[in-house]
């Protein structure tokens, strides 16, 4: 015969589960199996109102006992969210809450697609349009730099060092990014150009929308969408990643999460420039 707080369990996790519209097993078993524990530990203290049991209040009591401290970590957490999900579940009001999607990164440019672009920002009217375009793809798909990282950058920031091409950012997020050899050369050139001043234009460094006329004239012809900053930001990714042999460490590594990785990395130093030229495709020869 089951135990008392065993019985109790089931019936709780039976009745807070059976009514959401869950579309797999393993979801239901997964709330299932949490709302059961939180039950069992419920009648172990003399509680089985079911308002008080699923009460955050409660709930973190139970994840501080002794019973869910003999859990791995990822168990306690994942046993805390899943009854944080029956909590706000079970005290719903009105329509069902629309999943929101997720921001993914954008599929990186092919080496033809960045060639026409660069095409088309040699092909330009004047030397300063075709200055700042050029710099607006060198800096995108050679450092990664978007939003205002990109539009800070001026002529001054970009120079030769460590065998390569780095360019310093400023802002909330200062660093030193090499620039890819393949793109130094353009990016050298328009720093030059540009001297003191802002390399994708304007005076202030407050000014807005100051790459959208460049991206405008870029744009030519149904064979060729209109130019992406965040597809040029993910162009110099997946080859610093490429280079890196990334895919290659997660697989083998098991790691899917970039939370992990971040975990990891904030227990290592950060590397020289010359470091991080070597390292990131920017040793020019």
């Amino acid at each position: 015969m089951p135990r008392p707080d065993a019985a109790a369990g089931a019936a709780f996790a039976k009745a807070v589960v059976a009514p959401l519209d869950l579309t797999t097993w393993a979801r239901a078993r997964s709330l299932l199996w949490a709302a059961s524990r939180l039950a069992a530990y419920g009648a172990s203290v003399g509680i089985a109102e079911h308002e008080i049991l699923l009460g955050e209040p409660f709930i973190e009591r139970f994840m501080a006992s002794g019973a869910a401290l003999r859990w791995s970590a990822p168990a306690r957490r994942t046993a805390r969210s899943n009854l944080l999900f029956l909590a706000s579940e079970s005290t719903r009001r009105g329509p069902r809450r629309a999943p929101l999607s997720r921001g993914r990164a954008l599929a990186p440019y092919g080496d033809s697609e960045l060639a026409c672009y660069l095409v088309l920002a040699d092909a330009q009217p004047t030397e300063s349009r075709r200055q700042r375009a050029s710099g607006l793809i060198a800096l995108g798909a050679g450092a990664g730099l978007i939003g205002g990282d990109l539009r800070l950058v001026r002529g001054h920031d970009v120079v030769r060092r460590c065998g390569g091409v780095i360019v310093t950012v400023r802002g909330a997020r200062a660093r030193r990014v090499p620039v890819r050899a393949q793109l130094a050369a353009r990016a050298l050139a328009a720093a030059h150009w540009a001297g003191e001043g802002f390399i994708v234009g304007g005076a202030e460094a407050t000014r807005r929308n100051v790459t959208s006329p460049l991206i405008a004239s870029l744009a030519q012809g149904p064979d060729l969408a209109r130019l992406n900053l965040a597809r040029l930001r993910s162009t110099w990714l997946a080859a610093c990643a490429a280079d890196l042999g990334l895919a290659t460490f997660m697989a083998a590594a098991g790691v899917r999460c970039s939370q992990r990785l971040g975990d990891v990395v904030a227990h290592l130093e950060v590397g020289t420039d010359a470091q991080a030229v070597a390292l990131l495709g920017g040793k020019v020869r």
